[in-house]
């Protein structure tokens, strides 16, 4: 072991009538923790074995799911279709031992297809009530399939959900159970007829993952694989329990001032109209990223270091993970399509014009 990650300070209240030490109590938690922060860290490996059962290749995109999960954010995937989104959040779900659920968003998809509805119920003495009928979003793993085909008003009904991790029916309120985690996937081809997500909910997902085709020797792995044999089933390693403590362990991780300061500049550098905001950004830019962003930076920061055995976050976490962080909370205003720039070299830009730490 290279030295424990986490330096717990735990304030003790004496009960004279408790008999239990304060520093075993402190013993005890830290001791809990390290077990956890062992468990994470020699958990990679282990994913990887499992995954490597159904999926070839796709490294990064893996990463940055199980740093979304072990973070306790929400992710948003864009990828043409056919390169196994579904099968890699369901293997994922499975190593978990979450529940699974996937929603096929279409046109005429209502709001209480998702989240449920209540239905007339005749009781055993012959009375009637109402009763409530939980939709598919009460699950630990909520795939949102094509998000972008259905109306806005279908699209509000995840926001609660996503935000409070509740859903609310008739004035009542039904808590989600935890860990709740929304992956939802959008088709960048075919754009007609879809309702492109508003910026208050993208807001909400943590990473824009992007699932791009899979190199020439991964394609021939894929065939030869999937037309050869049945895939191995998928052997759980975790539980719901170990997500939560994860969560715990993750946000305890130590960070500079400077690095998280890093983090806050890298993001209000996107922003046009401000005092020092690059000029390539009040070209190109017409909407920046909010403070959300540098909070996910950190957090998600904070999970890549901890899943690399490091006992702090450094200015290359941020920046490694700067293109999923702000792809999806820039908007780039019609003179960048004008002269052909992407939000992708945006970041780019950004990531070569805000100094880090001592530079």
């Amino acid at each position: 072991m290279r030295g424990s990650l986490l330096v717990t300070f735990v304030t003790v209240v004496v009960n004279p009538t408790h008999k239990e030490h304060p520093l075993s109590i402190a013993e005890d938690r830290y001791e809990a923790e390290r077990e956890t922060v062992e468990q994470l860290r020699e958990s990679r490996a282990r994913i990887d074995a499992e995954l490597s059962k159904v999926i070839v290749g796709q490294k990064d995109v893996v990463e940055q799911l199980l740093l979304c999960l072990f973070a306790g954010g929400h992710c948003l995937i864009t990828g043409a279709p056919g390169l196994a989104k579904t099968l890699l959040v369901r293997s994922i779900a499975q190593i978990f031992h979450l529940k699974f659920a996937r929603i096929q968003f279409t046109p005429d998809l209502m709001p209480a297809d998702i989240t449920g509805t209540e239905i007339l119920e005749e009781t055993g003495d012959g009375l009637r009530r109402m009763q409530f009928v939980k939709g598919p979003i009460f699950a630990n793993v909520l795939l949102a399939d094509e998000i972008n085909r259905t109306p806005p008003k279908t699209q509000a009904a995840l926001l609660e959900a996503m935000q409070e991790h509740q859903v609310t029916a008739a004035g009542v309120r039904y808590p989600l159970e935890e860990p709740f985690f929304v992956l939802a996937t959008q088709n960048p081809i075919e754009m007609e007829g879809t309702y492109p997500l508003p910026e208050a909910q993208l807001d909400r997902f943590m990473f824009n993952v992007v699932i791009d085709y899979l190199p020439e020797d991964d394609e021939v792995a894929v065939v030869t694989q999937t037309t050869s044999r049945k895939p191995e089933p998928i052997e759980p390693l975790f539980t719901g329990e170990d997500v939560l403590r994860f969560h715990e362990v993750v946000r305890q991780v130590p960070i500079a001032e400077d690095v998280v300061r890093y983090a806050v500049r890298l993001a209000a550098a996107s922003r046009p109209g401000q005092p020092e905001t690059p000029a390539f950004v009040n070209d190109w830019v017409s909407w920046g990223a909010g403070l959300r962003a540098a909070q996910y930076l950190v957090l998600g920061a904070k999970a890549r270091a901890l899943l690399a055995g490091r006992s702090h976050v450094t200015v290359e976490d941020v920046k490694t993970l700067a293109p999923a962080t702000l792809r999806h909370r820039i908007l780039v205003s019609y003179r960048a399509e004008a002269e052909g720039a992407t939000v992708e070299q945006v970041i780019q830009r950004l990531l070569e014009t805000v100094k880090g730490p001592g530079r």
